[in-house]
């Protein structure tokens, strides 16, 4: 059975590291922490690999410039 993990997770994740990430370096930390063959969903979306999932937060504004990379806008987060 896959295992299925919501965005917010992600989210909490990436703020609480407190470091820049790139497309791909965010990706890596997602899948070493939650494993490759997790998929992820959110409110709007289901089914998502880490690649996806980065991709669709990116595309939603979820991210602000942090150093050479970026992380999370704790502003364009939402509170549901």
């Amino acid at each position: 059975m896959q295992t299925q993990v919501h965005g917010h997770e992600v989210i909490a994740m990436i703020y609480e590291s407190k470091q820049a990430y790139t497309r791909e370096s965010l990706a890596a930390a997602i899948e070493a922490r939650f494993g490759a063959a997790t998929r992820f969903y959110t409110c709007s979306a289901e089914g998502m690999t880490a690649a996806e999932l980065v991709t669709f937060l990116e595309e939603r504004g979820k991210f602000m410039p942090l150093g050479a990379g970026f992380t999370i806008d704790p502003q364009r987060v939402c509170s549901h």
